[in-house]
């Protein structure tokens, strides 16, 4: 049996600010486990308007472990960890983000739990958000407890996308070509077991967040949308529920006018009810929408990125 292989997968967006100090890190790291595997380190360039591209040709120069894809133009996050699983050639894969929030330092860890502990996967869990806004905090907290609610898929609160799994699973992973990505619920969707190893929230070495507020909010949205049919089922109960106050309204109308021969009021109460129903009619609409727009865009069959440089060849699959 040959030498088995660890792929680091690092998706990178405008990181020119970290990329040196980041590979003289997971150098460091790779020389420690050495012993149990050897690396590939595998930079998938999502667009980058920096010279984030520029650093990773000239690491690929000097080390011949680096492999690197760059896309056409900014894919997102989602499409960067799909491309990174897809050709990375490990026995062994791990994801792992640039800017060191990740700590490298946990691999070794990460590496015994799987050929030790018999786990087909570790993950790392935060268990702090030190550094973070309150707001964006406070946000992501009600995020996972409302997904564990209302989906099928259990996301411990806090988990990250640095996870080291095994091929086996990596594969499971990929055999989900969905274009509306939510990776943390496909990792639970797909089974396996799994190993979580709580650590404190570390802050950027350099540069600054790609994440803004409310592109967290559409990621957060699209992950309940990919993996819930709970507002289905909540369009359909407030429509029901809509119904009943509307009959009940009308009886006591009825009752009223008939036993004491008050009026039925009239603009205020009309304006109310219309408002009333016209909003409730239009969220149940936007929640159709959403589901119709991820459909539409599934059904387009577009690639989920396209790669404009790499030096290395997409996994072949082993018969």
């Amino acid at each position: 049996m040959g030498e088995k292989i660890l792929s680091i997968v690092v998706p990178c967006y405008n990181e020119e600010a970290v990329l040196t100090a980041f590979y003289e890190e997971i150098r460091k790291t790779a020389e420690v486990i050495s012993d149990r595997v050897s690396c590939e380190l595998l930079f998938i360039d999502d667009g980058s308007g920096d010279a984030t591209l520029s650093i990773i040709r000239s690491l690929a120069e000097s080390d011949e472990r680096i492999k690197y894809v760059s896309f056409s133009r900014n894919f997102g996050k989602e499409a960067a960890i799909y491309a990174g699983l897809q050709h990375a050639t490990g026995d062994y894969v791990v994801l792992m983000d640039a800017d060191l929030q990740h700590p490298p330092e946990f691999l070794p860890q990460m590496l015994d739990g799987i050929l030790l502990g018999s786990y087909d996967s570790v993950a790392m869990r935060r268990v702090d958000r030190k550094g973070e806004k309150r707001v964006r905090s406070w946000f992501s907290r009600r995020f996972y407890r409302i997904n564990q609610k209302i989906s099928g898929v259990d996301i411990p609160e806090g988990a990250t996308d640095y996870r080291m799994m095994t091929r086996q699973m990596a594969d499971a992973v990929l055999s989900m070509p969905e274009v509306n990505r939510f990776t943390k619920g496909i990792f639970t969707w797909v089974g396996f077991r799994t190993l979580w190893i709580p650590y404190h929230n570390v802050e950027r070495s350099a540069g600054s967040s790609k994440w803004t507020f409310w592109g967290l909010v559409k990621y957060s949205m699209n992950g309940i949308v990919a993996f819930s049919t709970m507002p289905l089922a909540i369009a359909s109960i407030l429509g029901a529920l809509c119904c009943a106050v509307s009959v009940l309204m009308a009886v006591w109308f009825v009752l009223k006018t008939l036993i004491w021969g008050d009026p039925v009021p009239g603009f205020p109460t009309l304006i109310t009810v219309i408002l009333f129903l016209g909003g409730v009619q239009l969220l149940m609409i936007g929640i159709l929408g959403q589901y119709f727009s991820k459909m539409y865009l599934e059904i387009k069959h577009r690639p989920m990125y396209i790669a404009k440089e790499q030096n290395t060849a997409e996994r072949k699959e082993k018969n």
